[in-house]
């Protein structure tokens, strides 16, 4: 075989080879993005009833540009729908608790009343703030179907605080991070309800 035979031969293995390399990195990179995908659905819409929503919600993302609340920050949003009329928005929450930065999820139907709030993320005292992070979870139960007005925003506290709600047990500092997050997505969504889910209000 001639030296130009043999380098011919190299650079057609070579560019076999990139192209393999190629088309198995893209083949993997799109399963990966779909596999990501239904893992961010499971997270992200677990909380909210499977016949209130017929939309893809993940993929009607709220402009909210890490908007900075009093106690809080909402890092993105997303709203559900049914029949093409809103059902629900999906808030990201961020706010920093005991040990760490915490990440929560805070449903809020189109009436303004909490279907249900999640840990996403979270770092606090294992054992103590840490149990934000169970899943169900009882203590972020307590809040489910209340509202910006039930109870009044001086109720948005915990009970040490005059406020009505308990918090978790050795964990006051990350309790009421969580309960101020929670008042904040609430007021927010109810000043900005137009903004969020236009003027429909369902029964």
């Amino acid at each position: 075989m001639s030296r130009a035979t043999s380098v011919v031969t190299l650079v057609l293995l070579a560019g076999l080879g990139i192209g393999a390399t190629y088309l198995v990195q893209h083949t993997s990179a799109e399963r990966i993005a779909t596999e990501q995908r239904l893992i961010d659905s499971r997270t992200l819409l677990d909380m909210l009833p499977p016949e209130s929503y017929d939309n893809q919600p993940l993929e009607k993302p709220l402009v909210l540009d890490n908007t900075s609340l009093s106690n809080s920050t909402l890092l993105t949003g997303y709203l559900a729908t049914k029949a093409s009329q809103p059902s629900a928005v999906l808030l990201r929450s961020q706010t920093v608790g005991y040990t760490s930065t915490i990440e929560l999820l805070i449903v809020i139907d189109a009436n303004g009343k909490l279907l249900g709030v999640k840990t996403l993320k979270q770092a606090e005292t294992p054992g103590l703030g840490g149990r934000l992070a169970d899943w169900p979870n009882a203590w972020l139960h307590l809040f489910t179907g209340k509202s910006r007005t039930d109870p009044a925003d001086n109720g948005w506290a915990l009970k040490k605080d005059q406020g009505q709600f308990d918090q978790m047990a050795g964990a006051t500092t990350t309790s009421r991070a969580v309960i101020n997050a929670i008042h904040d997505a609430l007021r927010y969504f109810d000043e900005h309800r137009q903004q969020l889910v236009g003027s429909v209000v369902h029964e």
